[in-house]
């Protein structure tokens, strides 16, 4: 079946440009009439297809829109109950299923995640600033002239300058490879993935249809989205390394096992040992590689390291593992904690992840639930992923070894959601039957 590649959305499955800095806008739309107006505004601003297959070269924006949104738009009531549960219900009502709880909890988000107020997401990315302005200027032309539609929230975000994440490990290595998008996945050891994994209106890896909006002009050829916001604890992540090894080089090779690549992005399966820069950096390279035939008992890797939990690829796990894939991608905010400081300096850093795919329930909540905050599958019950799980203190993290295996006790959260938002981001043919609604 032939994907319609330029009726997606660019900003839905193109990888992020590297380097990177983009922009986060919610709008509330306060009347419909508007809301429709500023989407026909937007929408020579909104790109389809891939315009470059080198994603250095690209800038884009892309809008979403979230249930309330749609509601806010017009959308009749018998396209709305079309929606999946999850996508209806929202983040904030399903955060106990997902391990959003503590200091987590939708109580104490930051406004407007979780409050209904989230109408239209709009994000862009960009190589730099320059080329960001310029894809943004008919987008804040839009919202800032159309009266009945208002800015509630922005989030600027940028490559650091590591290039790394604020935990200090490289990100935006893995890519699925995606059959009939013509963007070539990361890891040539993957087969393609059936497009319906990620796109609505296509044949998923079950070879049925992922169920769809009606009408099938507002359904084909759109995804969900899972927007959030992850506050980092760097400091934490410092004082836990330190206080659990003895050497500067035993501190780096345990917060390697606890994510599964060293900080170049060399992944522990291919160079166990130490950290191999040239290797990280070779993107042919650090991702050619699969558990079972290199690592199936989690020596190099452990089974329950960030990256191995998240995509297990062909390791032995209870379930099978192309059933729950996502493309991720994560954009940093906030400035670096300086190096080598372990107190907290009270600034907000950490990153918005965006996780895309068309099964909100089977993949986003099913990796947060199952793989992220639970051990069953891999045979560790009660152990949650040692960066992203919800530990409050009492964490505990196997890492196999020889002779004797090591458990890391009374782990802490390192991350700490900020808020978080189910969205659609439809088609542009879908854009423009939203923008033309009567009533």
């Amino acid at each position: 079946m032939r994907i319609e590649v330029d009726d997606i959305q660019s900003g839905a499955v193109h990888p992020r440009p590297m380097p990177y800095v983009g922009r986060f806008v919610f709008l509330r739309v306060e009347d419909r009439h508007a809301g429709r107006s500023l989407l026909r505004r937007l929408l020579p601003a909104i790109e389809g297809g891939f315009v470059s297959v080198d994603p250095s070269r690209d800038a884009w924006v892309a809008v979403a829109f979230t249930y309330q949104g749609l509601r806010a738009l017009g959308v009749p009531q018998e396209s709305l109950d079309s929606f999946p549960q999850a996508f209806r219900q929202g983040m904030a009502a399903r955060a106990d299923l997902i391990g959003d709880v503590g200091e987590s909890a939708p109580a104490h988000w930051e406004p407007p995640f979780g409050t209904g107020e989230v109408h239209i997401a709009l994000s862009a990315l960009s190589p730099d600033a320059a080329r960001l302005d310029k894809a943004l200027e008919r987008a804040r032309v839009a919202y800032q002239d159309t009266p009945g539609v208002r800015v509630i929230w922005q989030q600027e975000v940028r490559q650091l300058p590591t290039g790394r994440t604020t935990f200090g490990f490289r990100d935006g290595i893995s890519h699925p490879n995606i059959e009939g998008l013509g963007l070539p996945g990361s890891n040539p050891r993957e087969a393609p993935l059936k497009a319906g994994e990620f796109i609505l209106g296509y044949p998923d890896e079950t070879g049925n249809l992922p169920p769809m909006p009606s009408p099938e002009v507002l359904g084909r050829n759109g995804t969900y989205v899972a927007v959030r916001k992850i506050h980092t604890k760097v400091a934490a992540w410092r004082r836990y390394l330190r206080a659990n090894t003895s050497s500067a080089q035993d501190e780096a090779l345990l917060a390697a096992k606890m994510v599964g690549r060293w900080p170049s992005g060399a992944p522990l399966t291919l160079t166990p040992e130490h950290d191999d820069p040239e290797l990280g950096a070779d993107p042919h390279r650090n991702n050619d590689f699969l558990y079972r035939e290199n690592d199936d008992r989690g020596f190099r890797c452990p089974a329950g390291a960030h990256i191995r939990r998240t995509n297990p690829r062909d390791a032995t796990i209870i379930g099978d593992a192309r059933m729950h894939r996502l493309i991720r991608r994560g954009t940093s905010y906030g400035p670096p904690l300086p190096e080598g400081v372990l107190e907290d300096d009270g600034a907000d850093r950490g990153l918005v992840g965006v996780f895309i795919g068309a099964h909100i329930e089977r993949q986003f909540e099913f990796i947060k639930a199952e793989w992220v905050n639970d051990g069953n599958f891999i045979g560790f019950p009660g152990e949650k992923d040692p960066v992203a799980g919800h530990h409050g203190g009492t964490g505990i993290v196997t890492i196999p070894g020889k002779p004797i295996r090591r458990r890391l006790q009374n782990l802490p959260s390192f991350v700490v959601t900020r808020g978080g938002e189910y969205c659609f981001v439809p088609g542009l043919r879908a854009v423009r039957w939203l923008a033309e609604l009567e009533g």
